[in-house]
Protein backbone atom coordinates (compact mmCIF):
# COMPACT_ATOMS: atom_id res chain seq x y z
CA UNK A 1 0.00 0.00 0.00
CA UNK A 2 1.14 3.36 -0.72
CA UNK A 3 0.84 5.80 1.99
CA UNK A 4 -0.45 9.20 1.87
CA UNK A 5 2.07 10.19 4.84
CA UNK A 6 4.25 7.79 7.07
CA UNK A 7 5.40 9.49 10.56
CA UNK A 8 8.64 8.41 12.66
CA UNK A 9 8.39 9.22 16.38
CA UNK A 10 8.73 8.32 19.82
CA UNK A 11 5.90 6.58 21.29
CA UNK A 12 4.20 7.82 24.18
CA UNK A 13 1.07 6.81 26.03
CA UNK A 14 -0.37 10.37 27.42
CA UNK A 15 -1.98 9.95 31.24
CA UNK A 16 -4.04 12.71 31.18
CA UNK A 17 -5.06 14.32 34.72
CA UNK A 18 -7.40 17.59 35.83
CA UNK A 19 -6.42 19.00 38.49
CA UNK A 20 -8.95 20.98 40.91
CA UNK A 21 -6.26 22.22 43.62
CA UNK A 22 -2.41 23.02 42.23
CA UNK A 23 -1.60 22.48 46.13
CA UNK A 24 -1.05 18.44 44.87
CA UNK A 25 2.00 19.94 42.94
CA UNK A 26 3.61 20.86 45.70
CA UNK A 27 3.18 17.58 47.83
CA UNK A 28 4.33 15.16 44.95
CA UNK A 29 7.57 17.80 44.95
CA UNK A 30 6.49 19.21 41.00
CA UNK A 31 7.64 22.44 39.52
CA UNK A 32 4.21 23.67 37.98
CA UNK A 33 4.41 23.84 34.29
CA UNK A 34 7.58 22.46 33.73
CA UNK A 35 7.94 19.01 32.16
CA UNK A 36 9.99 16.57 34.75
CA UNK A 37 11.96 13.84 33.45
CA UNK A 38 11.57 10.46 35.15
CA UNK A 39 12.39 6.92 35.30
CA UNK A 40 9.96 4.24 35.57
CA UNK A 41 9.74 4.12 38.81
CA UNK A 42 9.15 7.62 40.19
CA UNK A 43 6.30 7.86 37.18
CA UNK A 44 4.58 4.79 38.42
CA UNK A 45 4.95 6.19 42.13
CA UNK A 46 3.03 9.62 40.84
CA UNK A 47 0.57 7.99 38.93
CA UNK A 48 -0.92 5.61 41.22
CA UNK A 49 -1.17 8.89 43.88
CA UNK A 50 -2.90 10.98 41.16
CA UNK A 51 -5.45 8.04 40.17
CA UNK A 52 -8.04 8.57 41.69
CA UNK A 53 -8.86 11.89 40.77
CA UNK A 54 -9.22 10.16 37.30
CA UNK A 55 -7.25 10.08 33.89
CA UNK A 56 -7.91 9.86 30.46
CA UNK A 57 -5.18 7.57 28.36
CA UNK A 58 -4.51 8.38 24.25
CA UNK A 59 -1.57 7.27 22.08
CA UNK A 60 0.99 10.46 22.47
CA UNK A 61 4.25 11.76 21.80
CA UNK A 62 4.47 15.00 18.64
CA UNK A 63 4.82 12.73 16.13
CA UNK A 64 2.00 10.28 16.69
CA UNK A 65 -0.19 12.95 17.41
CA UNK A 66 0.35 14.49 14.22
CA UNK A 67 0.23 11.75 11.89
CA UNK A 68 -3.20 10.58 13.81
CA UNK A 69 -4.72 14.03 12.59
CA UNK A 70 -3.74 13.69 9.48
CA UNK A 71 -5.16 10.15 9.23
CA UNK A 72 -8.70 11.48 10.95
CA UNK A 73 -8.69 14.23 8.74
CA UNK A 74 -9.20 11.53 6.11
CA UNK A 75 -5.59 10.43 4.80
CA UNK A 76 -3.86 7.12 4.72
CA UNK A 77 -1.33 6.91 7.23
CA UNK A 78 1.15 4.98 8.65
CA UNK A 79 3.24 5.29 12.33
CA UNK A 80 6.41 4.03 13.59
CA UNK A 81 7.52 3.52 16.58
CA UNK A 82 8.37 1.17 19.39
CA UNK A 83 6.58 0.15 22.98
CA UNK A 84 6.65 -2.33 25.64
CA UNK A 85 5.34 -5.27 26.04
CA UNK A 86 2.88 -4.10 28.89
CA UNK A 87 -0.26 -2.57 29.23
CA UNK A 88 0.47 0.52 27.96
CA UNK A 89 1.81 -0.79 24.68
CA UNK A 90 -1.49 -2.56 23.87
CA UNK A 91 -3.42 0.60 25.12
CA UNK A 92 -1.18 2.73 22.71
CA UNK A 93 -1.16 0.46 19.49
CA UNK A 94 -5.44 0.32 20.22
CA UNK A 95 -5.70 3.82 20.44
CA UNK A 96 -3.51 4.61 17.51
CA UNK A 97 -5.91 1.91 15.35
CA UNK A 98 -9.07 3.91 16.19
CA UNK A 99 -7.49 7.30 14.76
CA UNK A 100 -4.57 5.55 11.93
CA UNK A 101 -6.88 2.34 11.13
CA UNK A 102 -3.39 0.45 12.14
CA UNK A 103 -0.15 0.63 13.12
CA UNK A 104 4.27 -0.34 12.31
CA UNK A 105 4.64 -0.25 16.19
CA UNK A 106 7.78 -2.49 17.53
CA UNK A 107 7.21 -4.24 20.82
CA UNK A 108 10.47 -4.29 22.65
CA UNK A 109 10.70 -7.20 24.80
CA UNK A 110 11.86 -5.78 27.88
CA UNK A 111 11.53 -2.22 28.39
CA UNK A 112 8.17 -0.32 29.47
CA UNK A 113 6.01 1.92 26.75
CA UNK A 114 7.01 5.42 27.25
CA UNK A 115 4.75 7.13 29.25
CA UNK A 116 4.08 11.02 30.12
CA UNK A 117 1.67 11.73 33.02
CA UNK A 118 0.12 15.62 32.00
CA UNK A 119 -1.31 17.27 35.68
CA UNK A 120 -3.31 20.13 34.06
CA UNK A 121 -4.36 22.76 36.09
CA UNK A 122 -8.18 23.47 35.94
CA UNK A 123 -7.60 26.62 36.82
CA UNK A 124 -5.55 27.58 33.27
CA UNK A 125 -4.73 24.69 31.36
CA UNK A 126 -1.18 24.74 32.89
CA UNK A 127 0.54 21.47 32.31
CA UNK A 128 3.16 19.77 34.59
CA UNK A 129 4.53 17.04 32.74
CA UNK A 130 6.25 13.66 33.69
CA UNK A 131 7.93 11.91 30.90
CA UNK A 132 9.84 8.38 30.97
CA UNK A 133 10.57 7.58 27.52
CA UNK A 134 11.14 4.03 28.25
CA UNK A 135 11.26 1.51 25.46
CA UNK A 136 10.36 4.87 22.47
CA UNK A 137 14.05 5.82 22.37
CA UNK A 138 15.64 3.00 21.75
CA UNK A 139 14.10 1.90 18.15
CA UNK A 140 17.10 0.09 16.43
CA UNK A 141 15.40 0.01 12.67
CA UNK A 142 12.66 0.88 10.29
CA UNK A 143 11.34 -2.46 9.42
CA UNK A 144 9.16 -2.20 6.91
CA UNK A 145 8.46 1.17 7.38
CA UNK A 146 11.48 1.68 5.08
CA UNK A 147 9.74 0.39 2.23
CA UNK A 148 6.05 2.56 3.12
CA UNK A 149 8.27 5.57 3.51
CA UNK A 150 9.68 5.27 -0.03
CA UNK A 151 6.37 5.02 -1.54
CA UNK A 152 4.75 7.41 0.53
CA UNK A 153 3.57 11.01 -0.49
CA UNK A 154 5.01 12.72 2.32
CA UNK A 155 7.62 12.14 5.41
CA UNK A 156 7.09 13.58 8.73
CA UNK A 157 9.13 13.32 11.72
CA UNK A 158 10.28 15.32 14.73
CA UNK A 159 13.53 16.49 16.54
CA UNK A 160 13.08 14.36 19.63
CA UNK A 161 14.33 11.30 17.11
CA UNK A 162 17.47 13.36 17.35
CA UNK A 163 18.66 13.17 20.66
CA UNK A 164 20.62 10.49 20.33
CA UNK A 165 20.50 6.79 21.15
CA UNK A 166 19.83 4.16 18.34
CA UNK A 167 16.56 6.32 17.65
CA UNK A 168 18.64 8.65 16.08
CA UNK A 169 20.21 6.27 13.58
CA UNK A 170 16.79 5.12 12.37
CA UNK A 171 15.81 8.19 11.97
CA UNK A 172 18.80 9.55 9.65
CA UNK A 173 17.70 6.20 7.88
CA UNK A 174 14.66 7.43 7.54
CA UNK A 175 15.91 10.39 5.99
CA UNK A 176 17.98 8.90 3.23
CA UNK A 177 15.15 6.48 2.44
CA UNK A 178 12.79 9.57 1.61
CA UNK A 179 15.71 11.63 -0.10
CA UNK A 180 16.49 8.76 -2.40
CA UNK A 181 13.16 8.06 -3.35
CA UNK A 182 11.89 12.30 -3.84
CA UNK A 183 9.29 12.12 -1.18
CA UNK A 184 9.16 15.02 0.81
CA UNK A 185 9.99 15.78 3.92
CA UNK A 186 8.19 17.54 6.93
CA UNK A 187 9.92 18.50 10.67
CA UNK A 188 8.81 19.33 13.17
CA UNK A 189 11.58 21.05 15.67
CA UNK A 190 8.78 20.39 18.01
CA UNK A 191 10.56 21.44 22.05
CA UNK A 192 12.35 24.34 22.86
CA UNK A 193 15.04 22.05 24.38
CA UNK A 194 15.51 19.92 21.40
CA UNK A 195 16.68 23.39 19.73
CA UNK A 196 18.93 24.26 22.74
CA UNK A 197 20.24 20.78 23.08
CA UNK A 198 20.96 20.17 19.39
CA UNK A 199 21.04 23.27 17.81
CA UNK A 200 23.55 22.85 15.33
CA UNK A 201 22.03 19.87 13.75
CA UNK A 202 18.66 21.40 13.87
CA UNK A 203 19.32 24.20 11.46
CA UNK A 204 21.08 21.65 9.34
CA UNK A 205 18.15 18.79 9.28
CA UNK A 206 16.18 21.90 7.83
CA UNK A 207 18.72 23.51 5.55
CA UNK A 208 19.90 20.15 3.54
CA UNK A 209 16.82 18.12 4.42
CA UNK A 210 13.69 19.37 5.32
CA UNK A 211 10.87 20.36 2.21
CA UNK A 212 8.31 22.19 5.03
CA UNK A 213 9.72 22.71 8.85
CA UNK A 214 7.70 23.78 11.75
CA UNK A 215 8.78 25.66 14.36
CA UNK A 216 7.25 28.13 17.28
CA UNK A 217 8.33 31.26 18.08
CA UNK A 218 10.84 30.23 21.14
CA UNK A 219 12.40 27.41 18.70
CA UNK A 220 12.56 29.73 15.88
CA UNK A 221 14.67 32.42 18.36
CA UNK A 222 17.10 29.68 19.24
CA UNK A 223 17.95 28.08 16.23
CA UNK A 224 18.31 31.25 14.50
CA UNK A 225 19.97 33.34 17.80
CA UNK A 226 17.88 36.06 16.77
CA UNK A 227 14.43 38.49 18.17
CA UNK A 228 11.20 36.82 16.66
CA UNK A 229 11.05 39.10 13.54
CA UNK A 230 14.93 38.50 12.45
CA UNK A 231 13.83 35.13 13.06
CA UNK A 232 11.46 34.80 10.79
CA UNK A 233 13.25 36.77 7.78
CA UNK A 234 16.09 34.19 7.84
CA UNK A 235 14.18 30.85 8.39
CA UNK A 236 12.37 31.59 4.87
CA UNK A 237 15.46 31.11 3.09
CA UNK A 238 15.98 27.41 5.33
CA UNK A 239 13.60 25.50 3.33
CA UNK A 240 10.78 25.20 0.53
CA UNK A 241 7.85 25.88 3.16
CA UNK A 242 8.40 27.25 7.13
CA UNK A 243 5.73 27.63 9.67
CA UNK A 244 6.18 29.47 12.64
CA UNK A 245 3.76 28.66 15.37
CA UNK A 246 3.08 31.67 17.45
CA UNK A 247 0.49 30.21 19.97
CA UNK A 248 -2.51 32.82 20.59
CA UNK A 249 -0.68 35.25 18.61
CA UNK A 250 -1.48 32.87 15.54
CA UNK A 251 1.23 31.63 12.54
CA UNK A 252 3.24 32.82 9.91
CA UNK A 253 3.43 30.59 7.24
CA UNK A 254 6.75 31.10 4.76
CA UNK A 255 6.41 29.66 1.14
CA UNK A 256 8.36 30.84 -2.11
CA UNK A 257 9.04 34.48 -0.56
CA UNK A 258 5.94 35.15 0.57
CA UNK A 259 4.63 35.38 3.83
CA UNK A 260 1.11 34.63 5.05
CA UNK A 261 0.07 35.31 8.51
CA UNK A 262 -2.72 32.81 10.03
CA UNK A 263 -4.94 34.41 12.62
CA UNK A 264 -5.92 32.11 15.66
CA UNK A 265 -9.71 30.57 16.40
CA UNK A 266 -10.38 31.48 19.95
CA UNK A 267 -12.24 28.87 22.32
CA UNK A 268 -12.48 28.50 25.88
CA UNK A 269 -8.81 26.56 26.57
CA UNK A 270 -9.48 23.59 28.39
CA UNK A 271 -6.19 21.71 27.71
CA UNK A 272 -3.35 23.26 25.56
CA UNK A 273 -1.67 19.77 25.19
CA UNK A 274 -0.61 18.56 21.19
CA UNK A 275 -1.76 21.67 19.82
CA UNK A 276 1.00 22.42 18.32
CA UNK A 277 1.34 19.02 16.91
CA UNK A 278 -2.56 19.29 15.83
CA UNK A 279 -1.75 22.24 14.00
CA UNK A 280 0.85 20.50 12.00
CA UNK A 281 -1.68 17.73 11.23
CA UNK A 282 -4.41 20.19 9.96
CA UNK A 283 -1.52 21.87 7.69
CA UNK A 284 -0.09 18.50 6.00
CA UNK A 285 -3.33 17.20 5.56
CA UNK A 286 -4.04 20.59 3.27
CA UNK A 287 -0.75 20.03 1.65
CA UNK A 288 -1.65 16.85 0.46
CA UNK A 289 -4.85 17.63 -0.62
CA UNK A 290 -3.01 20.22 -2.88
CA UNK A 291 -4.34 23.56 -0.54
CA UNK A 292 -2.54 26.55 -1.09
CA UNK A 293 -0.17 27.66 1.91
CA UNK A 294 -2.26 30.07 3.54
CA UNK A 295 -5.54 27.89 3.75
CA UNK A 296 -3.38 24.88 4.79
CA UNK A 297 -2.57 27.20 7.40
CA UNK A 298 -6.23 27.93 8.15
CA UNK A 299 -6.99 24.55 8.40
CA UNK A 300 -3.64 23.82 10.83
CA UNK A 301 -5.01 26.92 13.29
CA UNK A 302 -8.72 25.40 13.39
CA UNK A 303 -7.67 21.91 14.24
CA UNK A 304 -5.31 23.38 16.95
CA UNK A 305 -8.61 25.42 18.24
CA UNK A 306 -10.56 22.04 18.58
CA UNK A 307 -7.55 20.74 20.02
CA UNK A 308 -7.04 23.17 22.98
CA UNK A 309 -11.03 23.20 24.12
CA UNK A 310 -11.01 19.70 24.65
CA UNK A 311 -8.68 17.44 27.60
CA UNK A 312 -5.56 15.18 24.97
CA UNK A 313 -4.05 16.10 22.05
CA UNK A 314 -5.58 14.49 19.28
CA UNK A 315 -9.36 15.69 18.16
CA UNK A 316 -11.35 12.42 17.92
CA UNK A 317 -14.64 13.60 16.82
CA UNK A 318 -14.86 13.08 13.08
CA UNK A 319 -18.25 14.95 12.89
CA UNK A 320 -16.16 18.26 14.19
CA UNK A 321 -13.16 17.77 12.31
CA UNK A 322 -15.32 17.14 9.08
CA UNK A 323 -17.16 20.28 9.69
CA UNK A 324 -13.40 22.68 10.05
CA UNK A 325 -12.69 20.87 6.25
CA UNK A 326 -16.21 21.97 5.37
CA UNK A 327 -15.52 25.88 6.49
CA UNK A 328 -11.73 25.55 4.99
CA UNK A 329 -12.83 24.05 1.41
CA UNK A 330 -11.02 20.96 1.96
CA UNK A 331 -11.74 18.21 -0.96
Amino acid sequence: MAYDAVGLGNAIMDALVRIEDDGILTELGLTRGQMHPVDHARWVEVFVKVRPLGIEFHSGGSCANTIATIGLCGADVLYRGQVGADEFGTRYARSLTAACGGHDLHVHPELPTGKCLSLISARDAERTMLTDLGASIHLGGLGEAGGHIAKARLFHTTGYKFLGGPVRETAFAALQVAEAHNVPISFDVADPFVAHTIRADVEALIKDHVDIAFLNKEEAMIVTGKPLDAAITELAGWADTVVVKLGGQGSIVLHDGERHVVPVYPVHVVDTTGAGDTYAGGFLYGWLRGLPPARCGELGSRMAALTVGQVGAVVRDRDHIAAVKVMVGVP
